[in-house]
């Protein structure tokens, strides 16, 4: 997989991340650099260490897979895009906004937003993709963006997260689509 595809990827994953910490620098009062880098550091570790997860299983059942190897990461890639374009139109209107400055709800936040990346990461082993390198551009562009982020949102509305999420979602999908058809092409 060429090094671009991966930054796009990586991109791709923090959109919805981007879209947490900019609902974070709405929420939180008085932002400072240490609500940036703490949101970045929790986003890009969970993005890094979901795809290796992913990759391990992956790896593990891999001869099985190679076949439909480029139908699975479409069906992946292009579900998950589907999922956090869904959320971000869904309507949240009742729900009580959460502190992410508090270590236990930044984890949950965390997690919540990097699901996505383990599904990357199988996708990884299916295709061969190197995994530290991959590793190393999504959990640093993460944190890079997830930590923008947070300023971002203390200047913007509401709706600048909504779109941010729908742009990775799409992100997501077209990519899944590249690498079906990719393989369709070559076979």
């Amino acid at each position: 997989m060429e090094l671009l595809t991966i930054i796009i990827i990586a991109v791709g994953l923090s959109m919805d991340a981007l879209a947490v910490s900019i609902s974070s620098g709405l929420v939180i009062p008085d932002v400072n650099a240490s609500h940036g880098i703490k949101i970045g550091l929790f986003f890009g570790l969970f993005q890094a260490v979901m795809p290796i997860l992913g990759w391990l299983a992956g790896t593990t059942v891999r001869q099985y897979i190679v076949p439909v190897d480029h139908w699975i990461a479409f069906i992946l890639l292009g579900a998950v895009g589907a999922k956090m374009i869904h959320e971000a139109v869904a309507d949240h209107k009742n729900e009580k906004p959460l502190d992410p400055s508090q270590n236990k709800v930044l984890l949950l936040l965390s997690v919540a937003t990097s699901i996505d990346a383990l599904a990357v990461g199988l996708s990884f082993a299916m295709l061969g993709v190197p995994l530290f390198p991959a590793v190393l551009i999504i959990g640093v562009t993460t944190f890079l963006i997830s930590g923008a982020g947070v300023y971002a949102g203390k200047h913007a509305s509401a709706a600048a997260g909504k779109f941010v999420e729908v742009l990775g979602g799409i992100i997501l999908i077209a990519i899944g689509l590249k690498i079906l058809l990719q393989h369709l092409l070559q076979g």
